[in-house]
C-alpha cells in the first residue's frame, strides 16, 4: 500500500492476472570431447562451426559434430575440452554449471557411462554414439549394457565428404531443429539429415527391424538417397519411458514449472497462494494441450493440477511445504502405421 501525504485522487495499477510459466529452452547442447586446442577449463558457448573452429580447431570428431550439429539447425552449444578418456567426468562436471543444457553429447568418444550418468543426475538427454566399426551385433551389445529413460543410442557413424563421422552430431542439431518447427513433443525421426552422404553400414530392413525392436535407434538411406533418423526409442526397459519424445517433453515440463514457480518461496501457505500456482500450471499445460503435445479432446482429459488439503498434511504445512501434484497424458508416436485395404467386387460396391 503507497503512503499518501496530500489529500487528493491517486491511481495505482494493479494486475489481477495470474503469473505466467515461460518455457525453458531445449535446443541448447552441451558437447564434451578432445580437441587441438582451447581453453578447458569451463565450458565455452559457440554460435557457429567458425567461432569453434577459431577456438578449438578444425581436426578431431568434435569437429565434425560441431558442424553436423549447426548444419541440422542447432544454435547455441557449450562445448568442454578434455585432455584424455578418463578426463569426461570431469568435464561433464564442469557442464554442469550451465543450467540451459538440455541434450549431452560426447561425439566418437566411448563415454556412455558417464554421459547416462550425468543425464540421470542433471535431467538432461544422452545422445549416444557406439565406437567407430561396429557391426550390427556389436552395436546391441552395446545397448544391453544400458538401461535408462535419459539416453539414446543411435546407429551407424554417417559419412561426409569422405569421413566416417560420429552420429550424436547431427542427431542433436536434429533435435533442436525438430523442436522448432514442430515442438519437443514431435518424435525427432522420420526426416531426413542435412550435409549427410550416406552410412558406413549398409542396413537392411531386418537390421533395421531388430535394432528398433531392441531399442537401438537407426538412420537409414532413403530411395532418393538422404539419410534419415528412422527410430525415436531410448535405452530404458520401462515401457512408459521407451520415446525420446516422451521423456524429453516430461522433463521440459519438471524444468519450466520449476522455473515458473520460484516467485512462490517464502509466500503465505494458504489457499490463495494454493489457487495461484493451480492457476499458473494449467494455464501453461493449457497452451501445450491446445499445441498438440498431449493427448485428449478436452484439457480435462489431457492434464490435472491438484494443490489443496488434499496433496499436503499438517506436517507439510508446518514444515513449510508446499506440494503441486501435476498429471499429464503425452502423446506417444505413430511408430507402427496399419493400412487396411479392402476390395469390392462389382456385384458389392459400398
Amino acid at each position: 500500500m503507497p503512503e499518501y501525504l496530500a489529500p487528493g485522487v491517486y491511481v495505482e495499477e494493479v494486475s489481477f492476472r495470474s503469473k505466467s510459466i515461460e518455457g525453458v529452452s531445449t535446443s541448447t547442447a552441451g558437447f564434451v570431447g578432445r580437441t587441438e586446442r582451447g581453453p578447458r577449463d569451463a565450458p565455452h558457448v559457440v554460435h557457429g562451426f567458425y567461432e569453434f573452429e577459431q577456438t578449438f580447431g578444425n581436426e578431431c570428431h568434435l569437429a565434425h559434430a560441431v558442424r553436423a550439429f549447426f548444419a541440422q539447425g542447432g544454435n547455441k552449444l557449450f562445448v568442454q575440452r578434455v585432455t584424455g578418456s578418463k578426463d569426461y567426468a570431469r568435464g561433464l562436471q564442469l557442464l554442469e554449471t550451465v543450467r540451459e543444457i538440455s541434450t549431452v553429447a560426447a561425439p566418437g568418444e566411448d563415454a556412455a557411462d558417464e554421459l547416462v550418468d550425468h543425464a540421470t543426475r542433471c535431467n538432461r538427454f544422452a545422445v549416444l554414439d557406439p565406437p567407430e566399426g561396429q557391426t550390427v551385433e556389436d552395436v546391441l551389445a552395446v545397448r544391453e549394457r544400458i538401461d535408462s529413460p535419459h539416453a539414446a543410442l543411435y546407429y551407424p557413424w554417417v559419412r561426409v565428404d569422405g569421413d566416417v563421422v560420429a552420429p550424436s552430431g547431427f542427431v542433436v542439431g536434429f533435435y533442436a531443429r525438430i523442436d522448432a518447427e514442430r515442438g519437443i513433443w514431435k518424435a525427432p525421426a522420420g526426416e531426413a539429415l542435412v550435409d549427410a552422404a550416406g552410412l558406413e553400414t549398409t542396413l537392411t530392413q531386418s537390421d533395421l527391424e531388430l535394432l528398433v525392436s531392441r531399442g537401438v535407434n537407426p538412420l537409414r538411406v532413403l530411395e532418393g538417397g538422404e539419410v534419415a533418423v528412422w527410430g525415436a526409442r531410448t535405452t530404458s526397459s520401462d515401457p512408459e519411458w521407451k520415446y525420446v519424445n516422451i521423456r524429453r517433453l516430461v522433463t521440459y515440463l519438471e524444468h519450466s514449472i520449476d522455473r515458473g514457480t520460484q516467485w512462490t518461496v517464502f509466500e503465505p501457505n494458504g489457499e490463495p497462494l494454493w489457487r495461484s500456482v493451480r492457476e499458473t500450471i494449467s494455464e501453461f499445460l493449457f497452451e501445450l494441450w491446445r499445441a498438440g503435445a498431449l493427448a485428449g479432446r478436452t484439457p480435462e482429459e489431457s492434464f490435472y493440477v491438484k494443490c489443496d488439503r488434499g496433496t499436503m498434511t499438517q506436517s507439510d504445512l508446518d514444515e513449510g511445504l508446499l506440494v503441486c501434484l501435476v498429471g499429464v497424458a503425452p502423446v506417444r508416436p505413430a511408430e507402427f502405421i496399419d493400412i487396411r485395404i479392402g476390395r469390392w467386387t462389382a456385384d458389392h460396391c459400398p
